[in-house]
């Protein structure tokens, strides 16, 4: 699920016309290359800056933490929003 995570950051981030290192000061990260790591799937974003990359990438902040919910936590996204019981 992260590299889902990862190509779905990458399209938000080329919707705003980012480069990674423009994302990285826009999240105030010190090194684009945690960018990448997260677009390839090998790390994840701490859900306590989550409305860092919200803003960032110019979406609620809601929509954001559900989207990251998703793909973070799934059993409890589906909880939440899904179909279940």
């Amino acid at each position: 699920m992260r590299s889902a995570a990862g190509e779905w950051l990458r399209a938000q981030r080329e919707r705003c016309g980012f480069s990674q290192s423009d994302l990285a000061r826009a999240v105030k990260i010190d090194h684009y290359t945690f960018i990448s790591q997260i677009e390839n799937g090998r790390g994840r974003i701490p859900p306590n800056r989550y409305a860092d990359w919200a803003d960032a990438l110019h979406m609620s902040r809601r929509d954001f933490a559900i989207q990251m919910m998703r793909f973070y936590d799934p059993i409890t996204h589906e909880m939440l929003f899904g179909g279940g019981e």
